[in-house]
């Protein structure tokens, strides 16, 4: 049950952002990040637009990320970015915009509609976005890496 509720609420901050890092195999957080390191072949931390290559979602929104123009992405844009997208995610689903998800506004999300409840911890009818964020952070997403 717990895993279900981890999964349910990693499941719902996955958004594009998370989708662009997510090239190749590998699966998880932690894959995610083994795939970013193969790919910054100079061992500078950062990745140029010719590492992003490699990557092709990644390519396609490198100039969305690389949010100073200096023609690479740092692991804080890349944070700030994922950070974005999951806020931009969280409105779509916040239809009536008052800072947290009804059981309404989940239908026709099959993960969180299935595991509303047990990310409602609270239990009273809605899941916030502290919440998410808990349950985002158990899964070890809140830590910084």
């Amino acid at each position: 049950m717990k895993k279900a509720f981890i999964l349910t609420a990693a499941a719902f901050t996955a958004t594009a952002g998370f989708a662009i890092a997510g090239e190749g195999h590998g699966h998880g957080h932690g894959g995610k990040h083994e795939r970013l390191k193969a790919a910054d072949t100079d061992g500078n931390g950062m990745i140029s637009k010719a590492e992003a290559a490699a990557m092709p979602r990644l390519a396609k929104h490198f100039g969305e990320i690389d949010a100073n123009n200096d023609g690479n992405i740092t692991q804080d844009e890349m944070r700030a970015h994922h950070q974005k997208q999951r806020g931009e995610h969280w409105k779509k689903l916040d239809r009536d915009g008052n800072g947290a998800i009804s059981k309404a506004e989940a239908a026709g999300h099959p993960r969180l509609e299935k595991h509303f409840d047990q990310l409602d911890a609270n239990k009273d009818g809605q899941v916030s976005q502290d919440e998410m964020k808990a349950a985002h952070e158990m899964r070890g997403h809140g830590k910084k890496h």
